[in-house]
């Protein structure tokens, strides 16, 4: 079955830096993008950053400059740094893929969650 997991989460001080993985199993992960998300205490959950199969990156405005995506094929695993935070950051973030037919395990996959919190 596919499985999405979020580490790397934790308290980090306004102006830090931290690094999310998300380790990816159960289908081909070098033919699919991936998602970051985001949701904060009492806000719906948003978009954070993609990236393709082909390694095409895209980025919400709040995060741009700031935060990069990145993956490595060979670890099924997808990466999200985050540098200069703030603690409007402060979110449980999440991994994202939807996988469309033909693929057997067609559908949309959520991890866990890693919760991210910047504060003095």
């Amino acid at each position: 079955q596919v499985q999405l997991v979020e580490s790397g989460g934790g308290l980090v001080q306004p102006g830090g830096s931290l690094r999310l993985s998300c380790a990816a199993s159960g289908f081909t992960f070098s033919n699919y993008a991936m998602s970051w998300y985001r949701q904060a205490p009492g806000k719906q959950r948003e978009w954070v950053a993609r990236i393709t199969s082909g390694g095409s990156t895209g980025y919400a405005d709040s995060v741009k400059d700031r935060f990069t995506i990145s993956r490595d094929n060979a670890k099924n695993t997808v990466y999200l740094q985050m540098n200069s935070l703030k603690p409007e950051d402060t979110a449980v973030y999440y991994c994202h893929t939807s996988l469309p037919p033909p693929t057997s395990v067609w559908g949309v996959y959520w991890g866990q969650g890693t919760q991210v919190t910047v504060a003095s």
